[in-house]
């Protein structure tokens, strides 16, 4: 393994980006040719994954996205961008098929498509580059960002040192597997697998006598689905069961949709946190329900199911959760439930199992060690971060580490929601460049949250910062 040069020593970087997933992709994008700064920011971009790929194992056939087509990259920040979604159908020459279909909501596998012409295009992205170490160097007054570039196989190839004014940290979510179930998905001979991973094994789970489907939100139900449709009318053997107390429909009401405006992330923030960490279980249904249409459709197939007499052998129940599981006869498996309610105790052997359990944020401690004496935590460990979405640092760390889906705990349900990307990620842009380069509104729900609303901060000229993006 060799070292690579590292021409970023004499010239930092003002921005290096961690993660390369659609919050980070929608940064590169806006920080790529700021409107009227005609110093264009230095940045790099890194990503472990050798290309850009959003949820390949959940791109089902017919699976839409749950906001509409303008909560792209960049529109709600910057309509004019290059990298609309608009101009993505542009480019492909597909404007007039896409304004007859007459879509907001388009699917999934196309918003992929587009995120990935966009990364396909922009400079600055690094794929296959995997960040072991961020630390300060006060000498310096910069970030040091060590990497791993990795060969076509994921090996280590070379390492390299990247320097930055400053950093926005982008790494994502990862799927959650509950505790009792984690020795079975981790053994190869059993079909225990996430809801990420579903298209992937798609053939091996259908050719399976009995599955079970575990979780209640969007994904449990499009899995279910997919699978209820391809199974033979009474023959389908198929469970779906869920902790939650119905398959409940999202919040998808306009004034509901207001949870996820800049207004609600405001007004949450500024909230103490005892009250932050109270309101986040109960607003389940604004972000883990389903999707009306697909509960519609469920219900439809299963219908469809009876014309001829007779009822699907589909079971779903919900207010159960999974207590233990163990491996039956070596190849099947046996889930011990419990229904909350009933207060009842059942056993359910089945032949795969799909986890449609979530995700959660993955856990920034490893990659900010080298900052952990900086760092300033609340009453859970969890790091604090300000309205501009900064990680809170001692004073002695001049820079910035901003943080892309890592914030809920701070900034409320919105924090993973793509409608918000492009307003997160300008509001970073105007912070870092002390310039209103994006201007943002100042009012963004009909509702008021709160007897005395947040506004929004007003970003301040820094001439200290736009002469270093000059010097460049």
């Amino acid at each position: 393994m060799t070292d690579l040069p590292t021409p970023e020593t004499d010239q930092p970087h003002d921005l290096v980006g961690i993660g390369i997933g659609p919050f980070n992709l929608s940064l590169a994008a806006l920080a790529h040719g700021i409107p009227g700064n005609p110093h264009p920011l230095t940045t790099a971009f890194y990503e472990q994954r050798p290309a850009f790929h959003w949820h390949p194992g959940l791109l089902i056939d017919g699976a839409s996205l749950q906001v509409p087509f303008l909560a792209d990259l960049v529109t709600l920040a910057d309509p004019a961008s290059p990298w609309t979604f608009l101009n993505y159908l542009r480019s492909r020459d597909r404007l007039f098929p896409f304004y007859f279909a007459e879509r907001f909501h388009i699917q999934r596998a196309e918003y992929d498509a587009y995120c990935r012409w966009v990364s396909d295009q922009l400079p600055g992205l690094h794929f296959s580059h995997q960040v072991d170490a961020i630390r300060w160097n006060n000498e310096r007054s910069l970030f040091e960002v060590d990497f791993t570039q990795l060969d076509t196989s994921g090996e280590a190839e070379a390492l390299g040192r990247a320097h930055t004014r400053h950093i926005a940290l982008g790494i994502g979510t990862e799927p959650y597997i509950p505790d009792p179930l984690k020795p079975l998905a981790e053994a190869e001979s059993i079909p225990v697998i996430h809801s990420a991973d579903y298209l992937h094994h798609r053939e091996t789970l259908l050719d399976a006598e009995h599955i079970t489907v575990i979780g209640s939100g969007q994904s449990g139900a499009e899995i279910f689905l997919d699978l209820l449709r391809a199974r033979p009318t009474g023959r389908e053997k198929l469970h779906w069961l869920a902790r939650t107390q119905a398959f409940a429909p999202m919040e998808y009401s306009k004034l509901g949709l207001e949870h996820f405006t800049p207004d609600y992330s405001r007004y949450f923030h500024a909230l103490p946190e005892s009250v932050r960490d109270e309101l986040v279980p109960h607003q389940w249904q604004l972000h883990k329900g389903i999707d009306a249409d697909t509960i519609a459709a469920i219900h439809d197939e299963l219908y469809r199911r009876t014309l001829h007499g007779g009822w699907p052998d589909t079971t779903l129940t919900p207010g159960v959760s999974v207590r233990t599981a163990g491996r039956v006869a070596g190849t099947r498996v046996e889930l011990h439930l419990e229904h909350t309610q009933q207060n009842t105790r059942s056993r359910l052997t089945t032949d795969a199992v799909v986890l449609a359990t979530g995700y959660r944020e993955r856990p920034l401690d490893h990659i900010l060690t080298g900052l952990d004496p900086h760092m300033r935590r609340d009453a859970s460990e969890r790091p604090h971060i300000d309205d501009r979405f900064r990680l809170v640092l001692d004073p002695t760390v001049t820079g910035n580490v901003y943080v892309q889906n890592a914030e809920r705990h701070t900034h409320g349900v919105g924090a993973p929601d793509l409608g918000l990307a492009a307003w997160r990620s300008a509001t970073i842009l105007n912070n870092l460049t002390g310039t209103n380069a994006y201007p943002l509104p100042q009012r963004t729900a009909f509702t008021t949250f709160g007897l005395t609303p947040q506004t929004p901060p007003i970003p301040t000229q820094n001439p200290d910062l736009i002469t270093l993006t000059q010097s460049n």
